[in-house]
């Protein structure tokens, strides 16, 4: 979810960058993609899924360790389904472990970056990366995104899971680099490390995905072996994203953000089989990149609703509004290039892999409480859409991440979606704290059969389970 920044105070550095990439017209680009309001789950035909487990709510004040929810990662156990975690991004409260219950297991601080000029962190995004090599073990590892150090930082999965006293125990690299700013001063703007995803190919090393806060810029970097049995990374490459589009008719449309700010993308997964990036850019839509960063031309698969409608800024009330004082209902109904899918803010991506190349990019639509899914194959052929509704836990609300895995885990045998839930409004709730935010878990198997989707639990997204 969107937080207002202040507008950075230096420029960011032309170090690292890659040459431009050459976009097709942005007309053409985002012409192409899904096909909003199409199929069985187009908007007027939107499935429910419900679930009665959730995590614990998390407070976002001082009694809480300023928590706040944003991020999911599922690893799964290699031998045990009941022994799976999950592993959630809370911010300055820094991580949260569950088990296959959603009772928490860990709370692990956002402590300073281990470099001399270190400070507390805030953990924005996770994700897992399986059979690292540390330390002459191989090691699965979450992956945090530190955005007031503008960096990685890395947690080793202790092997048994849900059993261990402590799941997680951090092994990063000390003096690592920024991903984006040139120094301190620039790390201050907060235009620093946000967005996150693991690409592990076949061969070769593992990858981290980042995008920066307040940019459209996105990068990738090489995990490595640190010393003493730790991790880094290296070999920083950046690509920026479109941050204006031209329309049909010749006019140009540019997302409203606050001064000093650029339509940013947060939520990310790879397709690990095809290495095809995808990226939701907040205010734009879905992204399909293909990686390496540069190797071929980003496409738009689908647009939010107000794609194209021009807003203008009110620094009175830190929002955008429409231009000519229509309102946002009447100027979306009479919009002609929005898609009719994602409300902004488009957030959580990820893949769910099927056999083979096949599988689904699931997309929350946090403005309407919304997920869409879509193809991994082909034009990416938008399948269908459905909401969270609570069994006896509260509805899920303003969703921001989201993680899915086809492989069973816990009582899920038919695998499972872990997704963030904002505001938390359930009974557990106490009154009088600070905002309350949470995950609830939901049967993949339960979403699949409302979308007439696949349930096969033969391949995954965790490489020693490809097939």
């Amino acid at each position: 979810m969107r937080s207002r920044r202040p507008a950075p105070r230096s420029a960011l550095p032309a170090l690292l960058l890659l040459p431009t990439l050459a976009l097709v017209p942005a007309s053409a680009a985002w012409g192409q993609g899904g096909q909003g309001g199409h199929g069985h789950g187009s908007r007027d035909g939107v499935a429910t899924v419900t679930t009665d487990v959730e995590t614990p709510p998390l407070y976002d004040d001082a009694e809480g360790g300023s928590a706040s929810g944003d991020d999911p990662a599922i690893w799964v156990h290699p031998d045990d389904a009941d022994e799976s975690i999950v592993v959630v991004t809370a911010k300055e409260g820094g991580l949260r472990v569950y088990d296959m219950r959603a009772h928490e297991l860990q709370s692990v601080a956002a402590t300073p970056a281990p470099r001399a000029d270190g400070v507390d962190g805030r953990f924005n995004n996770v994700d897992i990366a399986y059979g690292l090599e540390v330390g002459g073990e191989t090691v699965d590892v979450a992956v945090v995104s530190d955005r007031y150090n503008d960096q990685l930082r890395f947690f080793a999965v202790d092997p048994d899971g849900a059993e261990a006293d402590t799941p997680l125990t951090e092994i990063t690299a000390p003096g690592l680099p920024f991903l984006f700013q040139p120094d301190r001063e620039g790390v201050t703007s907060e235009h620093t490390a946000y967005g996150l995803a693991v690409y592990q190919p076949d061969r070769g090393p593992a990858y981290a995905v980042v995008t920066q806060e307040g940019t459209t810029r996105v990068a990738t970097v090489r995990l490595v072996p640190g010393g003493d049995a730790t991790i880094g990374y290296a070999g920083a490459r950046h690509l920026d994203l479109p941050a204006s589009f031209a329309l049909p008719g010749g006019s140009t449309w540019t997302p409203c953000e606050e001064p000093g700010v650029g339509p940013q993308l947060e939520g990310l997964s790879v397709d690990q089989r095809t290495g095809v990036l995808y990226a939701a850019q907040e205010d734009v839509g879905v992204w399909r990149v293909p990686l390496p960063l540069g190797s071929g031309t980003p496409r738009l698969i689908d647009r939010v609703t107000d794609f194209g409608v021009h807003d203008v800024y009110d620094p009175e009330t830190e929002e955008c509004a429409p231009a000519g004082g229509a309102s946002q209902e009447d100027a979306v109904a009479s919009n002609p290039f929005g898609g009719d899918l994602l409300t902004a803010d488009a957030e959580g991506v990820d893949v769910w892999h099927g056999p083979g190349r096949t599988g689904y990019v699931i997309v929350s639509s946090q403005g309407d409480d919304r997920y869409a899914v879509y193809s991994t194959t082909g034009r990416n052929r938008f399948l269908g859409s459905f909401r969270v509704a609570g069994d006896g836990v509260d509805d899920v609300n303003g969703s921001d991440g989201l993680a899915v895995t086809n492989r069973p885990v816990g009582t899920y045998d038919e695998g499972l979606l872990v997704t963030h839930d904002e505001p938390e409004t359930g009974d557990d709730v106490e009154a009088g704290r600070g905002d309350a935010t949470g995950f609830s878990y939901v049967s993949w198997g339960d979403v699949a059969r409302e979308l007439h989707l696949a349930v096969d639990t033969r391949a995954g997204n965790d490489p020693r389970f490809a097939g």
